[in-house]
């Protein structure tokens, strides 16, 4: 059976100089990936692991982890993948549910030390990077001790071990029907099951994803994804097997390391999940079209794109092929889509995609397990058939044998296909809404949501009908911004979704809850729902506060001189320092004075030192100095800039705070500018406001709850 491992040795020869794997100054080429993996084998058989032994290792996104991956291949025992950022507790419920023989983990772990086998995963890489170092200074792949199924020659202290008469050979070539590694799942439908993945399973899932996105052997891929992951795991081992270059990343936390690393390592492809997507348009706002305009492609996994996201892919990256996979642990990725082929199509902006012909079937089955023909109001239960689906579940036999029949995988999710084979999903079986008899799909509901203006992210759930009449009602959970009415909202919806389907209760949240992989938590909104005290509590002032982003670029449309003379009155009404009140609102509204302060800004900011973020044909700017004997200014004059800002949101304004002015009020040309406008001298202008109607959707910045500590 071909394996990944062996297309490593393969590559060993062929390319033995090409750069393989990447993090940050951690680098190893072909070459060096094979060697390095045939000592780490050595290391952990020194360790005990036999062939068929079952290894639990921490999946960090670094060079050691692909290595240990490649190193259990070839000793044929099984990896089992752990979370990083999992507690301790979890890896230890793991290790134990999957009766692994060692758990390799750099993790403080001192509750559980006297109860595992423990290693530094650290160490062990270290030690088997200097054995190949030591013992491979010969640049052909023949000479690491490995050469497809012969047993290697030891050397040193490894003879005893690695002798001929051992029976623990290290051997690329493995039977089809070999459990290769065992994936626990994620865990937002139910308890996290483990998934087995044949040798069969693996090579045909990284096959699949070759063809279905095209891979190129002189690709770079950026790949900011936990490895635990089936979707990150695939697109690492599709990767290897052809040869192109592998850049790992810890997450997406920070967009501006997306950016470097695609500078430092030439990336040309992206594999990313649709919630990174917004954290990297937040982030990257008006740079987002540069930093990833020059790729050949992004796959999206873990998730669909909505409408809207992928209109707004299309239109902000023209150049770049999008595709979004669907996959699951028990099948690796199943159903592709081009999402640049059928964005401007209405009827199939929101599809799957298709399977990939001649390898991946799927079909639509009713309640007895019986094929049928769909349509949107008539779905069926989906089934897959290939060579990639798991060979079942761990130690869950009875599930096993419900999943799998006659070669067909049965999922929860319900779909209908069209004529032309493309598949839709309405959603997991127990997520779709029966609303008095009507099945309403929580995902369309989303897709309609996802329009609107004042919405950035959104999910819909089902929830008992409080008037006991329509067994359930549909529930819209928002994360909005400042475009945001319910009632604007509720005429939108109802222009576009039949009325059975429309929420009965729209919810506020601050952020949408989602696992590591920014899959949304459908358990975590019930659990919300159910607990609907705190929904209470979102008042007027909240919604604001919740909803405020940054807008930086308006339309040509006035405020109107009451709404602005509000949003002063809001400023004069914010508490002050001994109730001093000694700071100034100055009002700019003429666009002569706005593009002068602009320009001098942004010269003496270059002079300063200073980073300026710049804004587009605001309508209003408000200047809010103090004076600087007043010890309390830059407070109240922060307060005052709060009060306006909140104010402008309530009034369905965009505004952007800025505050480069503070550091240049004495530098030439800000300086006559401030002066020209009648700001005395011995003022400091704290704030910068920008005012006027939104031309484009906020970023929605993520909040650290973290730094709230209760004594």
């Amino acid at each position: 059976m071909e394996t990944l491992v062996n297309r490593i040795r393969v590559l060993a020869e062929e390319k033995q100089g090409s750069l393989a794997v990447a993090f940050k100054k951690q680098s190893l080429t072909y070459g060096e990936l094979y060697r390095v993996s045939c000592s780490m084998a050595r290391v952990l058989l020194k360790e005990g692991v036999k062939k068929g032994d079952r290894v639990s290792f921490s999946a960090v996104s670094k060079p050691e982890m692909v290595v240990t991956y490649l190193a259990l291949q070839l000793i044929g025992a099984v990896s089992v993948y752990l979370d990083k950022n999992s507690t301790a507790a979890n890896m230890y419920d793991i290790y134990v549910e999957s009766d692994s023989v060692i758990l390799l983990t750099d993790k403080p772990m001192k509750d559980y030390a006297e109860k595992v086998n423990l290693r530094s995963l650290r160490v062990l890489y270290g030690e088997a990077e200097e054995a190949s170092k030591a013992g491979n200074n010969d640049t052909e792949a023949s000479k690491t001790g490995v050469k497809d199924t012969e047993t290697p020659k030891a050397e040193n202290e490894d003879a005893e071990l690695l002798g001929s008469g051992n029976e623990e050979v290290l051997s690329t070539d493995r039977d089809a029907d070999e459990i290769s590694e065992i994936l626990f799942t994620t865990g937002t439908t139910g308890k996290p099951k483990g998934v087995m993945l044949s040798y069969k399973s693996v090579y045909n899932i990284l096959s699949n994803t070759i063809e279905g996105i095209g891979i190129r052997e002189g690709d770079t891929l950026l790949l900011p994804l936990p490895l635990n992951h089936s979707f990150a795991l695939r697109v690492l081992r599709a990767i290897l097997y052809k040869g192109a270059t592998l850049i790992l990343q810890n997450g997406f936390t920070f967009a501006k390391e997306v950016e470097n690393n695609i500078t430092t390592f030439g990336c040309n492809t992206l594999a990313s999940v649709p919630a990174s997507y917004e954290v990297m348009r937040s982030q990257m706002q008006d740079e987002f079209t540069r930093v990833l305009g020059g790729l050949r492609y992004i796959e999206f996994g873990a998730g669909a794109l909505s409408p809207r996201q992928r209109k707004e892919l299309k239109e902000l990256l023209p150049g770049v092929q999008i595709y979004n996979t669907w996959g699951s642990s028990e099948s690796g990725g199943a159903v592709f889509c081009d999402v640049t082929s059928v964005t401007d199509d209405p009827k199939r902006i929101g599809t799957l995609g298709k399977p990939l012909a001649g390898k991946i079937e799927v079909r639509a089955l009713d309640n007895a397990g019986n094929e049928i023909e769909t349509d949107e109001a008539h779905p069926g239960r989906m089934s897959i058939k290939g060579d990639m689906i798991m060979a079942g579940y761990w130690k869950n036999e009875e599930l096993s044998k419900e999943t799998l029949k006659d070669g067909w995988l049965l999922t929860s999710d319900m779909i209908y296909m069209d004529e032309d084979g493309y598949v839709y999903m309405l959603g997991r079986a127990d997520d779709i809404i029966n609303v008095g008899g009507e099945k309403v799909s929580p995902l369309e509901v989303e897709a309609a949501a996802g329009g609107y203006k004042g919405i950035s992210d959104c999910a819909c759930i089902g929830a008992e009908d409080p008037d006991g009449v329509l067994g359930q009602i549909p529930v819209l959970f928002s994360v909005v911004n400042s475009g945001y009415n319910e009632q604007e909202l509720i005429k939108y919806l109802s222009e576009r979704l039949e009325k059975y389907k429309l929420p009965r209760r729209y919810v506020i949240l601050e952020t949408m809850p989602r696992n590591r992989m920014q899959k949304l938590d459908r358990r975590a909104l019930r659990d919300i729902w159910e607990n609907q005290d705190s929904l209470d509590l979102i008042n007027p002032v909240m919604q604001a506060i919740l909803s405020r982003r940054s807008i930086r670029r308006f339309t040509d449309k006035e405020i109107p001189k009451n709404i602005l003379d509000m949003i002063l009155k809001a400023g004069i009404h914010a508490p002050s320092g001994h109730n001093m009140q000694s700071w100034r609102f100055t009002v700019l509204t003429k666009e002569d004075d706005i593009l002068k302060l602009k320009s001098a800004t942004i010269e003496s900011a270059e002079t300063a030192g200073v980073v300026v973020y710049g804004f587009e044909n605001p309508k209003a700017m408000i200047l809010v100095s103090n004076d600087d004997r007043n010890p309390d200014g830059c407070q109240d004059s922060s307060c005052a800039a709060e009060n306006m800002l909140l104010a402008a949101e309530s009034y369905g304004l965009g505004a952007v705070w800025l505050n480069p002015l503070m550091t240049m009020r004495n530098v030439e040309p800000v300086k006559s500018v401030l002066d020209s406008f009648g700001i005395p001298a011995n003022h400091t202008v704290w704030s910068a406001i920008s005012l006027g109607y939104a031309s484009h959707e906020g970023a929605k910045l993520q909040k650290k709850e973290s730094v709230i500590k209760y004594i």
